[in-house]
């Protein structure tokens, strides 16, 4: 599965999800997400209120500064080491469990993909169902 990004901030994948678990006609099992880069990452958070989003990528930000003083990896430009810092805070990778043909998230919970560069990606996730 293939996510377009166009920048920092979180990109919601949910629906995209659940058409690929009917195709599979998953009944009961785990689901597995894998993103194949190091500069993005996968995040469950609410998706009802858009300021969560908002202030998720705001607190990054401020939690690993792109002008910070010191990375030796800037290759890509200023936002490399911190896009790989910031991979390593969240998750490359999310088990949910599937249940009676539904994934298991709560009712606010949403997928994403949280992505850390600055430049618009296609972000490659991996998408795996185990189970009956």
């Amino acid at each position: 599965m293939t996510v377009a990004t166009h920048g920092k901030g979180l990109y919601p994948f949910t629906r995209e999800v659940e058409t690929w678990l009917r195709k599979q006609d998953a009944a009961n099992g785990l689901l597995t997400l894998f993103v194949q880069h190091t500069s993005c990452s996968l995040v469950i958070q609410e998706n009802a209120d858009p300021d969560v989003t908002l202030d998720m990528r705001d607190f990054f930000e401020k939690l690993v500064p792109e002008h910070g003083e010191g990375f030796r990896h800037t290759a890509e430009g200023p936002d490399d080491m911190t896009s790989h810092i910031r991979s390593a805070l969240t998750h490359v990778s999310i088990t949910i469990p599937v249940i009676n043909r539904e994934m298991g998230l709560g009712t606010w919970q949403g997928l994403y993909v949280f992505e850390h560069r600055a430049r618009p990606h296609h972000r490659r996730v991996i998408v795996q169902f185990m189970g009956e």
